[in-house]
């Protein structure tokens, strides 16, 4: 009875205070409540560097009324509107809500079913006007009977979400929490110091820096004058390639991320990336974080190449062109090793393929590319949204000469989950009528594996030195592999601070390898708080 009425006198001091803004949004993209509001080419956003900022959201479109719901009803309030617990003492004001996914799945091929049991809650705290703290933390078991167990499998971690423990005899234990204590000084200056992921880009996938990887400590500066938006980031990685005992820490390296985005018109923005992954350990067990690359307004190219080191420096490039007011045009361009003679006879070659005696297909020519099209209210419908995307890397991108200096953390690339060696077509279909949310989606792709022990340029963690040619190297080498996703969900959104819905999917999976071909077929039901992406599709 007393926690009872604790509960009740929390709810009653919920119900008498507004809702705290939180510093920066989830990343979910099921849920994209405020995608269409951005990418109005009047408001020149720069909606490349995600997660976005609440502070730049709110004067665009106003979060809360989005799917408001006017009730008389203290629970329908709480249970609809607003956060469950929300408390505010002079200039302090945090909000506590659950984090939850309750699922059960089946696969026809499979006589048992497949579920996840997920427990957590998420903590926004505002201390003053300038500082924000969130934490989030999940408990999860899962069990799958699908094509989820070779994915974990394969990668020896859960996607994006950590390596499991054993549950009982054949399921899963993990957890996982991000946290991000952030100070803002002025409007201009953003001091982010956190564990969590950050995502560089328009598509639903990012060549240069994506979701997709397991949470990792960072610090990221973001800077914000005129119509340019200037994000420093510097953060530490995990290697598991080495497997040691419980009690061993993993191998560590570093990375060095500046990226600058220009709003060039109101239509136009332009981007410029560059990174540098280092080892934390050189080959007398010392170097650590490397200073010379704490300078946040200096080129880490010609400072990698002055040192003498053995580091992987990658630079990119991204555009996005706004067509009318809902056509997007966007795209990616990153490079890791780049030899212009060699693209020039790899050209060459296209148009006289019975010469031979060029040296067409370096293997060191290592670039990858996104070209992607978005609207929003396709043919007049309101909420009715379209998107395409083509993406595409080169053999032995994002690897390096040695293992730990790769372009990857915890067991899963930094940019596209694939790794390297594929093409990939991307369809998404969206639509929602109030809290009703509809998508469909479709990833086809083709990649190289390695076979007979020979590496063609698919596996970023097998160091490029021990490539099986040095010329002729084309995408899609190796043993191809047919690989195509789709997937049909229906949700009800309950309640907007968590994105808490009730959801209904089938996911038809397709692997096809030379002639033998794998199809499975899941279907899941349940209730959850969606904030972050989980990936499957690979």
């Amino acid at each position: 009875m007393r926690k009872l009425y604790i509960l009740m006198a929390l709810i009653g001091l919920a119900a008498t205070v507004s809702a705290q803004e939180s510093h920066s949004m989830y990343m979910n993209q099921e849920f994209n409540h405020f995608d269409r509001f951005t990418y109005q080419k009047d408001n020149r956003f720069h909606t490349s560097v995600k997660p976005y900022q609440m502070r730049q959201i709110t004067p665009i479109v106003d979060v809360d009324s989005i799917y408001h719901i006017e009730t008389n009803s203290l629970v329908t309030d709480l249970i609809f509107n607003r956060s469950l617990i929300v408390l505010k003492h002079d200039d302090i004001e945090f909000t506590i809500d659950p984090l939850f996914n309750f699922e059960i799945g089946r696969d026809a091929d499979y006589d048992d079913m497949s579920w996840i049991n997920t427990r957590g809650f998420v903590l926004n705290t505002r201390i003053g006007k300038k500082i924000f703290v969130t934490s989030d933390f999940y408990e999860n078991q899962a069990k799958f009977y699908d094509y989820r167990r070779k994915v974990v499998s394969q990668k020896r971690v859960m996607p994006g979400q950590g390596s499991p423990k054993t549950y009982k005899e054949d399921g899963y234990d993990y957890a996982w929490v991000d946290a991000t204590v952030t100070f803002q000084p002025d409007e201009h200056f953003d001091i982010t110091f956190g564990h969590g992921k950050n995502f560089i880009g328009d598509g639903y996938r990012s060549m240069i820096l994506s979701d997709a990887a397991f949470n990792y400590p960072f610090l990221r500066i973001t800077t914000d004058i005129w119509n340019i938006k200037y994000v420093n980031l510097w953060a530490q990685f995990q290697d598991l390639t080495q497997r040691y005992n419980y009690g061993h820490a993993h191998d560590k390296k570093w990375g060095s991320f500046n990226y600058l985005d220009w709003s060039v018109t109101p239509w136009l923005n332009v981007g410029f990336f560059e990174a540098v992954i280092w080892a934390n350990a050189d080959s007398l067990g010392h170097r650590g974080f490397d200073i010379n690359y704490a300078n946040p307004v200096i080129f880490t190219r010609p400072v990698e190449f002055s040192v003498g080191s053995p580091d992987n420096a990658l630079l990119g490039l991204t555009g996005k062109l706004t067509l009318w007011q809902n056509h997007v045009i966007y795209g990616q361009f990153i490079i890791d090793e780049f030899k212009f003679d060699n693209v020039k006879a790899g050209i060459k070659h296209q148009f006289n393929k019975s010469d031979s005696t060029i040296q067409w297909g370096w293997a060191a020519n290592k670039w990858a590319m996104q070209i992607g099209y978005k609207t929003f209210d396709l043919f007049g419908l309101q909420h009715l949204d379209i998107q395409a995307e083509y993406n595409v890397a080169r053999p032995f991108m994002y690897s390096h000469i040695d293992h730990i200096s790769n372009y990857a953390h915890y067991q899963q690339p930094l940019a596209h989950p694939l790794g390297c060696n594929f093409k990939e077509l991307v369809l998404i279909g969206r639509y929602n009528y109030k809290r009703l949310f509809l998508e469909a989606k479709l990833t086809r792709a083709m990649h190289g594996s390695d076979i007979n022990g020979l590496n063609y340029g698919n596996d970023i963690f097998n160091s490029y030195a021990n490539r099986a040619t040095e010329y002729y190297n084309s995408i899609g080498q190796g043993e191809k592999v047919i690989l195509c996703n789709t997937n049909l969900k229906a949700a009800f959104l309950v309640n907007q601070r968590t994105n808490c819905n009730i959801y209904l999917g089938f996911t038809r999976r397709s692997e096809e390898i030379k002639s033998d071909k794998t199809v499975n077929n899941l279907i899941t039901f349940g209730v959850r708080t969606s904030l972050q992406n989980i990936y499957y599709d690979f």
